[in-house]
């Protein structure tokens, strides 16, 4: 019961999160995507039945609130999380480059990926930019230190991380 807790904490907090910096950094023409950075993290951090579960809800979530392709973020996040799993165990998630650049690579990975989706299903162009994918995989990266950091305390030594 408490592990189920302290995932819906991890959900809430990562909403919460990707809510105020999305809104923050719109302003500025940064497509800041915070959730994709717990993404990251539940990945490298927790089981893998639980990362990938907490991808899709997060995608899945991100899908109700747009007005583009509805699964394409669920979709998108599946397939971040695949990749992250495969590479958790090559790369020291402990220290702070290897998040960054996980995250930094995701980011790109997950706005193209989220163009083509809506280009080939939708027959629209949901390009929001060179500058604009830049800029918020920049901050994405920025922000993945203390996203890791947090995760690292809520979910503690419990049976939600990863052995290893």
């Amino acid at each position: 019961m408490l592990n189920a807790l302290k995932l819906i904490c991890l959900f809430i907090l990562a909403t919460v999160f990707h809510w105020a910096f999305a809104s923050l950094f719109v302003r500025w023409g940064f497509s800041v995507n915070i959730i994709l950075v717990f993404v990251t993290a539940f990945c490298a951090l927790l089981k893998e039945p639980l990362a990938y579960s907490m991808a899709f809800l997060c995608g899945l979530f991100l899908d109700f609130f747009s007005t583009k392709l509805f699964g394409n973020n669920a979709f998108t996040f599946t397939v971040c999380a695949c990749l992250v799993c495969n590479i958790v165990d090559r790369f020291d998630f402990d220290e702070l480059f290897p998040q960054m650049v996980a995250v930094f690579g995701l980011s790109w990975l997950a706005g193209l990926l989220n163009t083509v989706l809506v280009a080939v299903f939708a027959d629209s162009s949901a390009w929001p930019g060179f500058w604009s994918i830049l800029g918020g995989a920049i901050l994405n990266a920025l922000f993945a230190p203390l996203v890791f950091w947090m995760i690292r305390k809520v979910a503690g030594n419990s049976s939600l991380r990863r052995q290893g």
